[in-house]
């Protein structure tokens, strides 16, 4: 099943459960995936796809944290309590991220077969983690430890 058709099935189960905290959210992805749509018709696509979307879903995961970081500094709990629960029905259509071990572990494998030595080799380390495991890592972690290893 595409991952449009399960956040489809998603916001009709909230909208008949009356489920007033998930619906919200489920409608902007909703809104965001018909405005990619639109985007990508002048290439000649009709849908997007599950990669387009997942790329779509980071983006407003990425979104809600900097709104989270605003709110919490300027003592709205009540607003970052809202952007906290959207961050989570957005997260569980995403795939699962890996866990800092696991990553730390993917990061030592790839600078092995990159033969890399220094900071030089960052670009073609981050190359290579991003066409094997872009679904699966978190690159903003990947950089801390990739720095750390390399140093």
């Amino acid at each position: 099943m595409s991952l449009k058709k399960q956040i489809d099935d998603k916001l009709n189960q909230a909208l008949k459960a009356k489920d007033k905290n998930t619906y919200p959210t489920l409608r902007l992805i909703v809104s965001a995936i018909k405005d990619g749509e639109i985007a990508v018709r002048s290439k000649g696509q009709k849908e997007l796809k599950d990669s387009d979307i997942i790329s779509l879903l980071k983006k407003m995961v990425k979104q809600r944290n900097e709104s989270c970081e605003v709110y919490e500094k300027a003592g709205r709990k009540e607003l970052l309590e809202n952007e906290k629960n959207e961050i989570t029905i957005i997260n569980s259509f995403l795939p699962k991220q890996l866990s800092d071990e696991e990553t730390k572990k993917i990061c030592e494998e790839t600078i092995k077969s990159v033969g890399a030595t220094s900071m030089k080799d960052m670009g073609k380390i981050m190359g290579t983690l991003k066409s094997k495991h872009s679904d699966s890592l978190d690159f903003s972690k990947v950089s801390v430890i990739l720095k750390g290893l390399l140093n």
